[in-house]
Parts: C-alpha cells; structure tokens; sequence
C-alpha cells in the first residue's frame, strides 16, 4: 500500500540555540527580506498533509503561521532528538518528515522521494543522501519509534547517526540537487545564500 502525503507530520525544527549565529533563533533570522522559516514553508506545506514547527523560543512569532507549534519536553536544547520525540509524541499521523529551519531551499519531491526510499526498501525510516553524505535532519520517521527513540534519549545518548542505525534505514537519493541542502550555521553562510538565484 502506498503511504500518501496526507498521511505525514511535516516537522519544521526551529528549536535550536543557534550558537553560530549568536544564538539568534535562526528561525526568525531573514533572508531576502523573509524569515527563514517562512522559506521553508513555503517549499514544504504542499508536500505533506499535516504541518508542526517545533520550537523553543519565540512562540508567538511561530504560532502566527497558524500551524501548531511543539517545544522539546527535554529541557536545555537536547539537539534535532529532542525534537524528533515531541513531536512524534505530538503527531496524528503514523509518520513525520522532519526538515531544518535553516535550510531555505528545500527540494520540492522531498517528501515523495523520502517515501519512496522508504517503501522500496521496507524500511523505518529514511534519510536524504546528497550524493556524498547523509544529510540526517532530512528524514522520514515512523512514529511507532518513538519508544525505542526515548530510550535513546534517557540514555544520555544524542548523536543522530547513532539512532539511526539501530533501525532499518534507507537513503533516499538526492545527488542530482546537492545544492538544495544549503544551510544556514554563519553569518557568512547567510551573506553567500543570499545570492542564490533560487531565492531571487
């Protein structure tokens, strides 16, 4: 049976503390005139039937995109985990995407390509590869894995990779659109994305 994008949690992860950047929420740091968050969904809302952002600060500004908004239950940012869990422990659906505030420009068959890895493969969950490394924060998640996923977490365990392998994952190939996995960790990251013609 094939899963269907209606049958997905997009999860928006807003809800870390931005060391690089000056411990500004990246979220709501701007690019080209919008928050970055605001690029994101624009590029990911079509794709999935059900949208979340998570994060830890500066609620009211993310509930104004009248989408539910999820904290980490975990206090003192956990890392992309945490996030993972509460908002897995939030969803309606049986599976969440989750994609990075700070990477503007999502590819737009993220989710479709996610899924199909996922099926092809009879897997749990499935991550993006761009061809030279897995790009971790992009990853489609059964929700029935939250259990296993707090474990981890009660451990005092946090690396993402770590988790991963504890599960049957595939990778979903994205080497023909490396450059859709752009992030934003500097002021000088933002300085070069801002040039980027997808963002004109």
């Amino acid at each position: 049976m094939t899963l269907q994008p209606t049958e997905i949690t997009a999860v928006i992860l807003a809800g870390g503390r931005g060391r690089r950047m000056g411990c500004k929420d990246k979220g709501l740091v701007e690019l080209n005139g919008a928050p970055l968050i605001e690029h994101v969904l624009s590029a990911v809302s079509p794709q999935a039937g059900q949208l979340v952002i998570n994060a830890n600060r500066n609620l009211e500004e993310y509930q104004r995109y009248g989408f539910p908004v999820v904290s980490d239950t975990m206090a003192d940012y956990q890392g992309p985990l945490a996030g993972f869990a509460s908002t897995m422990a939030a969803a309606k659906t049986d599976y969440i995407v989750t994609i990075p505030c700070d990477s503007p420009l999502p590819p737009a068959d993220l989710v479709q390509r996610l899924v199909d890895a996922l099926q092809n493969e009879d897997a749990e969950l499935a991550v993006a590869h761009d061809g030279k490394r897995l790009q971790p924060v992009f990853a489609l998640i059964k929700v029935k894995l939250l259990p296993s996923l707090l474990q981890f977490l009660q451990r005092g365990d946090r690396k993402i990779d770590l988790w991963y392998a504890q599960h049957k994952m595939a990778k979903a190939d994205f080497s023909d659109i490396p450059e859709t996995f752009l992030n934003i960790n500097t002021p000088g990251d933002q300085e070069k994305l801002q040039q980027h013609e997808s963002l004109k």
